[in-house]
């Protein structure tokens, strides 16, 4: 079975006691293949496409910093399970990172509604995010989270077109008060075509 296709189990995680000694050499292991499925967005967005390993890391170290074994596992298992792209997705984690607290607020504040003008371009298809449903993002005061999870569903022709290098892709956003794009590197690409 293709690791797309895949969910985290029990089975799959270290006991902790394991993961404790490996957990910094592990993590390190990883760190070439997080940075080529990161994207910058504009100055404050950051993209980061999930797979399986980055969920598998994700959910071994909230059991190791949380300690709360089987009783925690079913709630990481159904909050990152489902970040797991399967085949015909990119799933991306969509940070907004600004360290000033005032500057932050009054950022999140502008920018409310934001899920639904994030976008994938392949040529000249452009495919919306879908939110994830797991929360409201947006608080009634107008303020959105600085963290939303989004899901792109592809095509067999957008797949068939990602895989051409001379098809440019590109990853935006085009809400009023934030608009920018930014074209995805040959090595992103590739990393993320291992996806489908």
């Amino acid at each position: 079975m293709p690791r797309s296709a895949r969910t985290i189990t029990k089975a799959d995680l270290m006991p902790i006691e394991d993961y404790a000694p490996i957990r910094k050499e592990h993590r390190a292991k990883l760190l070439p293949m997080k940075k080529r499925r990161r994207i910058a967005v504009g100055p404050d967005a950051t993209f980061y496409f999930e797979n399986f390993d980055t969920m598998l890391l994700q959910v071994q170290d909230m059991l190791y910093i949380e300690k709360g074994g089987d009783a925690q596992l079913a709630d990481e298992l159904a909050a990152y399970n489902p970040l797991i792209p399967k085949g015909n997705e990119l799933v991306a984690t969509i940070m907004f990172e600004i360290d000033n607290e005032a500057r932050r607020d009054r950022f999140l504040r502008a920018i409310s509604g934001i899920e639904r003008h994030i976008f994938l371009q392949i040529g000249q298809h452009i495919i919306r995010a879908k939110p994830e449903q797991d929360v409201e993002r947006t608080a009634d005061d107008g303020k959105t989270s600085s963290i939303h999870f989004v899901r792109f569903a592809l095509s067999d022709a957008d797949i068939k077109a990602w895989q051409n290098p001379q098809t440019m892709i590109m990853a935006g956003i085009d809400h009023p008060a934030y608009a920018h794009m930014a074209v995805l590197s040959a090595q992103t690409r590739a990393e993320l075509a291992k996806d489908f």
